[in-house]
């Protein structure tokens, strides 16, 4: 496979000296229309969406690259149950659940009678509540039913709750390693809005965070990640930022094309695989 050298520029004299992401990333796969939303999978190998493909791609060492799912509702974000089952932020217009016969279950299509936009991106807390964002990236002007963009809570009973409207394009969502912060990104603007998370999956005191820079031809704020130590780790117009918890800059990482979202895999998370327009990056950065 392919490797680039990338530029890496520290940020501020007090990175921390663990963080030391390779200078070389790999490419392991390419050749595809827009991907997005990976996700590493326990049986050891990566789910990726390519979203005008409208199909879910799996990549495992040795073997490549096969179809997993298609169509996929032209999924985004991927994420799993706490059942093990394979949840879709899709730009159809839902989110849903794939059975283990491969039948696609809704959990959420309507806000108050309205089509839900493109949904995005989501996340799960240990509580079983799913949080997602729903811009409207895929979306035509005649199907848009809803005026804003909004941030949604899904709680396991099925009951569906608008958490903010104020982001022009939400997009990113991330959940601190203990899950008592949630991370939603603003596309348009790079604005990171933090909120408090109590043990029932209910997010309260949105704060500004931090800001990776105002939407360019490279995209928008898009995919965010934390790791053990809080870190949060973001894909967007600038490339990829890390910030520390208090939101203070460690580093930044170029890349010569649109970066659009990542996740964590490999033994102990120590690779960190990359969604990049036409192709996926893995990266060792622990």
């Amino acid at each position: 496979m392919k490797h680039l050298i990338l530029p890496l520029l520290m940020l501020g004299a007090c990175a921390p000296s663990d963080l030391k992401p390779t200078i070389t990333a790999e490419v392991i796969a390419d050749g595809f229309m827009f991907t997005e939303g990976p996700v590493w999978s326990e049986e050891g190998f990566l789910l990726f969406s390519d979203i005008p493909a409208n199909v879910v791609y799996r990549w495992r060492e040795g073997a490549g690259v096969d179809t997993f799912l298609t169509p996929s509702g032209r999924s985004n974000g991927l994420v799993f149950h706490p059942s093990g089952r394979l949840v879709l932020a899709q730009h159809d217009g839902t989110v849903s659940m794939l059975s283990d016969e491969g039948n696609m279950q809704t959990l959420a299509q309507w806000d108050g009678g309205m089509r839900l936009n493109s949904p995005n991106d989501l996340v799960f807390h240990p509580s079983g509540v799913l949080f997602f964002t729903d811009p409207p990236f895929g979306v035509s002007d005649e199907d848009r039913m809803l005026e804003y963009s909004g941030v949604y809570r899904l709680a396991p009973d099925g009951e569906l709750t608008l958490v903010h409207d104020g982001f022009e394009l939400p997009n990113g969502i991330a959940f601190s390693p203990d899950f008592s912060r949630l991370y939603v990104c603003d596309s348009r603007t790079g604005d990171i809005v933090a909120w408090d998370v109590d043990a029932s999956g209910h997010a309260t005191n949105p704060t500004p965070f931090a800001n990776i820079g105002a939407m360019t031809d490279k995209g928008g704020a898009d995919g965010m990640k934390t790791d053990s130590k809080g870190r949060l780790f973001t894909t967007g117009p600038n490339g990829l930022i890390v910030f520390d918890a208090s939101g203070s800059k460690l580093l930044r990482m170029e890349f010569a094309e649109q970066v659009t979202n990542l996740a964590w895999g490999g033994a102990g998370d120590s690779i960190l695989f990359m969604t990049a327009s036409d192709k996926i990056y893995r990266l060792s950065v622990q």
